[in-house]
């Protein structure tokens, strides 16, 4: 129905820098809110930072200063830049986004699969 694919994940060091990409796609009527969740091993997923359609956006205050998030409207993707990376930060990421599918449908929140973001120190 609709498909949310990041991409962008990898291996840095401390200090270093990554941008995520999260591409939406199939029967999407609008989107109110993109965002990028983590979760690190034993602990609870969190919002990172979201958007919305007007371009409103929030951070976890852990990452406030570092990491920006913005949106491509014609493309229909996401990217978070995330940068002075610290070893706290390494988690899997994952993109939601709030979808209309049609007209006369609700609001929905579909995930993607994940990325996983590694920080060495």
């Amino acid at each position: 129905q609709v498909q949310l694919v990041e991409s962008g994940g990898g291996l840095v060091q401390a200090g270093g820098s990554l941008r995520l990409s999260c591409a939406a796609s199939g029967s999407i009527f609008s989107i109110n809110f993109m965002g990028w969740y983590r979760q690190a091993p034993g602990k609870q997923r969190e919002l990172v930072a979201g958007i919305t359609s007007g371009d409103s956006t929030n951070y976890l205050d852990s990452v406030k200063g570092r990491f920006t998030v913005d949106r491509d409207y014609t493309k229909n993707i996401m990217y978070l830049q995330m940068t002075s990376l610290l070893p706290e930060d390494a988690a899997v990421y994952y993109c939601a986004a709030n979808v209309r599918t049609a007209v006369t449908t609700g609001w929905k929140t579909f995930w993607g699969q994940g990325t996983q973001v590694t920080v060495s120190s």
